[in-house]
């Protein structure tokens, strides 16, 4: 997405969205909940007996045909948090709802059946397909793993999945490393959508292609969601990129979701400083050059040895003494509108 489109996006965004809080009730934001992450938290030994705490207490929820935008830094914990809702970690803590039944809990032949439903665009498409494999085996293998095919039918179900992401059908017969790094996301999103999955979970699934890019996968998503009424989990750490597609979009920082907001608001209206200073380092050509370009000051403290009080205390121009002492709740501060802050 070039950065013209960029700024474009952020003044005028796509209508007003559903992701949210788990509290927020399906009267509230006029849309179906679909899964719901209740207080989940997640922790890893580290050296020294000390506890890592990738995500800590965190609560969102996808609702139905609607994207949800998780935004922040590289650490912040967005990846491990997709990684729960898919079920490759298991939380420490909280609860995972999926139309109503905690994914958390299943085991065996219940697990792998409701994996169906949630299926995962990784990052690196070239890592994520074994390079021996020719693109027809890669689509066609969650369908034939599930016994939805037979091999006879392979070629016909894999042209069907190269049309859905506007790839030519002749490409069921080349290698991953004969195309293109946007072709490869194509046929990764091919794969998820073998399944008829009700949500698909992209992390950080734009993050490696050109800008141009980057704006037809977005493009093709979005069509997508349209079609066949698919809920996105999409995470990175591009703001822009983000609230030009997300109807919902949370703002982690160390573990933390420190602000959620509609897609919609984000340009206008995001009231964490943590978000603001987000806002700050979105470039457009058409931006102030004469103005300084601010930058956060500081480093995030470790993820295994947090201060007391807000997490974002001492990267925040606008720290109080109550900042250092007292972490903040989400506070309804908006419709659809949360956030960590003293300030409010």
């Amino acid at each position: 997405m070039s950065p013209e489109k960029n700024e474009k996006a952020a003044v005028n965004p796509m209508p007003e969205g559903s992701a949210g809080a788990d509290h927020m009730s399906e009267n509230e934001t006029g849309h179906e909940a679909i899964l719901t992450a209740c207080h989940v938290t997640k922790q890893f030994p580290a050296s020294g007996g000390r506890i890592l705490k990738a995500c800590n207490d965190i609560n969102l929820t996808v609702y139905r045909g609607r994207t949800l935008g998780i935004v922040g830094e590289s650490g912040c914990g967005k990846s491990t948090f997709v990684k729960m809702i898919v079920q490759m970690f298991q939380p420490t803590e909280g609860q995972i709802l999926f139309d109503g039944k905690d994914i958390t809990k299943l085991k065996g032949e219940e697990l792998r059946q409701s994996r169906k439903k949630i299926q995962m665009v990784f990052q690196d498409p070239a890592a994520a397909f074994s390079p021996k494999m020719k693109i027809i085996d890669i689509v066609t293998e969650p369908l034939m793993n599930f016994k939805l095919i037979k091999r006879s039918e392979r070629e016909a179900k894999a042209k069907e999945l190269l049309r859905m992401v506007e790839l030519p059908e002749d490409f069921i017969y080349r290698y991953p490393h004969n195309m293109s790094g946007g072709q490869r996301q194509r046929v990764g999103i091919a794969r998820t959508l073998a399944l008829e999955p009700e949500i698909i979970v992209c992390d950080e699934a734009t993050s490696a292609l050109d800008v141009s890019v980057q704006d037809r996968i977005i493009e093709l998503l979005v069509k997508l969601q349209k079609e066949k009424g698919i809920s996105f989990v999409f995470i990175c750490h591009d703001m822009a990129l983000v609230q030009s597609f997300a109807h919902q979009v949370a703002v982690m920082y160390l573990g933390n979701i420190v602000e959620t907001l509609p897609g919609n608001e984000v340009a206008t209206n995001a009231q964490h400083p943590y978000t603001q200073a987000m806002l700050g380092a979105i470039f457009s050509t058409k931006m102030d050059f004469t103005k300084k370009i601010e930058s956060i000051e500081s480093e995030a403290p470790s993820p295994v040895d947090t201060p007391p009080g807000c997490p974002f205390q001492n990267r925040c121009d606008r720290c109080m003494d109550i900042c250092r002492k007292e972490k903040p709740s989400l506070k309804t501060i908006g419709k659809g509108h949360e956030v960590a802050c003293h300030l409010f």
